[in-house]
């Protein structure tokens, strides 16, 4: 169970120093679920099987989970509450759940965003959610403030690791880039949300694929948490990865596809063949990220 009484950034330094910097994305590709798991393509109850084996596979070597809500919505009501048991199922193994929201709204909207993802049930009451901060700081206001309150965490998108983040992201205001300028707007939230750990509650998502961008980064936020996306399938090493992460500390690297959907557990006839594969590829992924982070 996670402990009562520490705040998001706590609980999740803590393991990360005790296992590794790795964060498990949970995302649900029904094609490539395994057939062990039955059908995903047209049975639900098949990818809430595979994700409760993932968490037990995870748990001796993770940080934390990332559910990709997006992935789970398509699924219907079903999906969402799919989506739902899977992150109250990792919180009970000791794992902080990072929801995958990337909410973004003004006023009354961003509140019920904020209620539905970090609030007790009927909300999901994840440990932290994604956010965008493009509409501006008002968006980002009731997120922050759930956050205080709750000691929960707040995830925002600053340097994103897909390539059409320069269209956007990197486009020069008085001589510095976008999301330098959202950076420093997010120093007196980085402040507000300070743990007992020394690190914030509030994350800075920035790609593992803008290796300088994330040490520019971190001059500007020494103390937020990063939430580093970009590392394995979408092709950045372990070291950029890890580059705006000091002595491996700070914050948590994503992986997704190489933890999921490893090419040999894809061939595995048996549940236990299937476990020691995903085991196997998860070791490895968070052994990498801690050799790395050595040199960080």
């Amino acid at each position: 169970m996670i402990p009562a009484g520490q705040t998001f950034a706590d609980r999740l330094c803590e393991r990360a120093a005790r296992f590794s910097p790795l964060c498990v994305g949970l995302d649900p590709f029904p094609d490539r679920i395994p057939a062990l798991f039955g059908d995903a393509r047209t049975d639900p109850g098949a990818i809430e099987r595979f994700f409760l084996e993932m968490l037990a596979l995870a748990a001796p070597h993770a940080a934390c989970v990332k559910p990709q809500l997006g992935l789970f919505e398509p699924f219907g009501p079903e999906g969402t509450a799919i989506a739902m048991r899977i992150a109250a199922a990792a919180q009970s193994l000791g794992l902080p759940v990072i929801l995958d929201a990337k909410r973004g709204d003004i006023g009354t909207t961003a509140e019920g965003y904020a209620a539905a993802s970090l609030g007790p049930a009927p909300g999901f009451d994840a440990d932290a959610v994604t956010v965008n901060p493009y509409m501006g700081l008002d968006t980002l206001e009731p997120f922050f403030a759930a956050a205080q309150a709750r000691g929960k965490g707040v995830a925002v998108l600053v340097r994103t690791s897909n390539p059409g983040a320069r269209d956007l992201q990197d486009l020069l205001i008085e001589g510095r880039p976008v999301y330098a300028h959202v950076a420093e707007l997010l120093v007196p939230a980085q402040q507000r949300l300070i743990a007992a750990c020394g690190w914030s509650n509030l994350l800075a998502v920035v790609g593992a694929t803008a290796p300088h961008e994330a040490r520019q980064l971190r001059a500007i936020l020494p103390t937020a948490l990063f939430l580093v996306p970009g590392y394995g399938a979408q092709g950045a090493t372990a070291k950029e990865a890890m580059a705006g992460l000091p002595r491996g500390a700070g914050g948590v690297v994503n992986a997704s596809r190489a933890a999921l959907y490893p090419a040999a557990a894809a061939d595995a006839r048996s549940l236990p063949a299937w476990r020691a594969e995903i085991s196997a590829a998860i070791a490895g992924l968070a052994q990498e990220l801690r050799v790395a982070g050595m040199d960080a």
